[in-house]
């Protein structure tokens, strides 16, 4: 089964917390602090495989965690660094943050290997913390928490070439015909439900890829049917081969089916409209006298005044083959660019930092500031000491905390008040 798009959860490791001890031995009846760090959390990484084409393993698998840092021990012993998940994605594949819709990465091109969330740096030993002035901190430092996030995976096969055009005109028939691709084909409307790749080699040029796009129908590009499912697939295509049924062995109108995709390729992607097009009238061994039978004449008179060339052709005899084929390598070699990739716009790692705090003032005028991530640093930072205090400093700076106190209309010698411990405010 063919499944082109999954959402899964992500987690790094957490980072391990650092450890208090002191040393005791024998004749050392005072020694010194010696508590090592924690481990580094692992990493979430994903990873081209060319042997996968599905995101099927997706579909069953849903939850991917990558290890713990292990905490620091006596001794100055390092915590072990928690193991890191490795996950298999086929080549094209777009990872989004689930709840934005942003690009997180695209699996494409030289991005071969991407370390989407990184794990949580080990905390430091109380050995780390010892001064001149603070012989025997009793405080660590606890472990980087870890980073989850909900991302939606999304399969955009890459190929030079799109096929587009209504169900049942022949995408199918021709694919299997061009090129080495052997798509199911029968006579019925949405026989194709998932693209089909295959490689076209041309005599004494360069050959390319194509894609048969699965049916779009109108509404697609506002979720009709199987709309974005079929039309993600065609954003990656340098050049776009509109097909349609020159005979109208249904009863279709050629011209109105080319207006009728080009508006939903045109509202689920405008750029797509910038691409170059080549129209291939099929069917024609269903015409009465193929190459002058007056559709092709109107379809001609229709679009190639607009720059789109109209290739008569028949998929099933392989009459016309040829020249279309050629026409749209000559495209490709004029248009000569790297397949598009998409560009990164969520950062995971920026979220790490951004937890709530609150800076009030209270009814008797002093004012709170409260948070995780403060509770935090007052419980790892020696305030008694001047280097622990200019360092706490530095973090409520660093972090606007001071700009929300002054806002509020703080003054010197005005009373703050984090989790029990007080200070008076001084510039």
């Amino acid at each position: 089964m063919f499944v082109d798009k999954a959402n899964i959860y992500i987690r790094s490791g957490k980072g391990g917390d650092g450890h208090v001890s002191f040393r005791r031995e024998m004749y050392v009846p005072a020694g010194g602090p010696d508590g090592g760090d924690g481990g580094k959390g692992g990493d979430v990484i994903f990873v081209v495989d060319s042997g996968l084409n599905t995101l099927m393993d997706f579909r069953h698998v849903r939850k991917y965690c990558a290890g713990d840092g292990e905490p620091g021990g006596k001794r100055r012993c390092h915590g072990k660094d928690g193991e890191d998940i490795i996950i298999k994605v086929p080549e094209g594949t777009v990872i989004r943050d689930t709840d934005s819709g942003l690009v997180i990465a695209d699996m494409s091109g030289d991005h071969k290997r991407e370390v989407i969330l990184k794990g949580g740096r080990g905390g430091k030993g109380n050995m780390n913390y010892a001064t001149a002035t603070m012989q025997a901190p009793k405080y660590a430092q606890p472990g980087q928490k870890a980073l989850e996030l909900n991302v939606t995976l999304e399969l955009k096969v890459i190929a030079d070439v799109g096929l587009v055009g209504f169900p049942n005109v022949g995408k199918s028939t021709f694919l299997s015909r061009v090129t080495n691709a052997r798509p199911k084909i029968a006579n019925y409307h949405f026989t194709t439900l998932n693209p089909n790749l295959g490689v076209v080699d041309l005599d004494g040029g360069k050959g390319f890829v194509i894609a048969d796009i699965p049916g779009i129908i109108e509404g697609a590009s506002e979720g009709v049917g199987l709309g974005h499912d079929f039309l993600r697939h065609i954003e990656r295509t340098k050049v776009i081969i509109h097909i349609v049924d020159a005979a109208g062995v249904e009863g279709r109108d050629p011209i109105a089916d080319i207006y009728a995709i080009n508006k939903e390729l045109e509202s689920y992607n405008p750029k797509l409209m910038e691409r170059p097009q080549v129209i291939a009238a099929n069917k024609i061994d269903a015409l009465y006298d193929g190459e002058n039978d007056d559709a092709i004449t109107l379809i001609r008179e229709e679009f190639e005044p607009q720059g789109i060339f109209v290739f008569p052709i028949s998929a099933v005899s392989g009459q016309g083959l040829k020249p279309l084929l050629y026409h749209v390598r000559k495209l490709l070699d004029e248009i000569n660019e790297a397949p598009t990739v998409f560009e990164r716009e969520y950062f995971p790692e920026n979220v790490r930092f951004e937890e709530p705090y609150t800076v009030e003032k209270d009814e008797d005028g002093v004012f709170v500031v409260e948070g995780p991530r403060i509770e935090r640093m007052l419980g790892y930072t020696n305030l008694e000491s001047e280097k622990g205090f200019d360092f706490f400093q530095k973090f409520l700076k660093e972090n606007k905390i001071l700009d929300e106190l002054e806002a509020l209309g703080i003054q010197e010698g005005d009373t703050v008040r984090m989790y029990g411990l007080q200070f008076d405010y001084y510039k």
